[in-house]
């Protein structure tokens, strides 16, 4: 065999064994949608995922058995929203731990990563009591302000702390020399080069707010205001049995925003994990 052909096989038999380790991840994301076109008896039936008659109207009746668009649309807003404030606090208050020397830095660092060790759980109780106490029961507050100011929050800061820290000084003050504020360099310098974190700690924030359930659950209450993972839940007929096509049918649609941001937002995700190994 010549270097080429070793080359070539060596490549074909990768791809194979990569295909095969594929499979368990795949197929079963490829039977939910499936499922999504079957029906309820079929589901239960032989494990195949091309089915014998197509219900498209699984999908139509998603959106007539409860209010669907309007909890996609609740779920897509609250999860821009709580990526965009994400992304403003965490940047600045990561550039603030990781360039601005003050009294008490160190110990307010400690106290971020005790938080992240605290399980959501623990806090849900103090905080529907606080919640409450607000007048925000039964609105979507909650599940824009926990996750921005609990533990999610802390990580981004965190992480983007970390970021700001391989960032060289000289940059700085370069942008001092310009008659920069220190804002101003936050804005203009430390920012546009934070791109690679930015987009990693939007991803993480934006799958933890679309996937949020136990807050959701906690506080509200109206079926108009639920969130997808909420709404993914009250598919069952009027004997509580779980209508399987219905749930496999507005699964699929669910996932759909997040493959389009991993899409997207994967070479930057790479970047950021490289980036973070090299800055030892």
């Amino acid at each position: 065999m010549t270097p080429r052909q070793t080359e070539i096989l060596y490549r074909i038999c990768w791809t194979i064994a990569l295909l095969l380790l594929a499979v368990p991840f795949v197929f079963p994301f490829l039977w939910m949608i499936s499922g999504g076109f079957k029906s309820t008896t079929e589901i239960f039936g032989a494990p195949t995922l091309i089915p014998r008659v197509w219900r498209i109207e699984n999908f139509a009746e998603v959106f007539t058995y409860q209010p669907f668009a309007r909890q996609y649309f609740n779920s897509l807003y609250i999860a821009v929203t709580v990526t965009v404030l994400t992304l403003f606090i965490a940047s600045l208050t990561g550039y603030a731990l990781a360039r601005i020397r003050f009294a008490g830095a160190g110990l307010l660092m400690l106290f971020l990563v005790i938080a992240l060790m605290v399980p959501e759980e623990v806090t849900i109780i103090p905080n529907f009591f606080l919640i409450r106490a607000m007048g925000l029961i039964d609105t979507h507050w909650p599940l824009i302000l926990l996750p921005v100011f609990g533990p999610q929050g802390v990580m981004a800061t965190f992480l983007m702390r970390q970021f700001f820290l391989a960032l060289p000084r000289e940059l700085e003050e370069a942008g001092k020399m310009d008659g920069l504020s220190r804002f101003g360099i936050w804005w203009a310098i430390a920012l546009p080069m934070s791109r690679p974190a930015l987009a990693a700690v939007a991803v993480i924030t934006f799958l933890h707010s679309w996937n949020l359930f136990l807050e959701p659950l906690i506080f509200l209450s109206s079926i108009e205001k639920f969130t997808l993972p909420l709404a993914l839940s009250n598919f069952n007929d009027s004997y509580g049995l779980p209508l399987w096509n219905l749930q496999l049918a507005a699964t699929s649609l669910a996932v759909v925003p997040i493959l389009i941001i991993y899409l997207i937002a994967q070479r930057q995700i790479v970047e950021s994990f490289a980036l973070s190994g090299v800055k030892g």
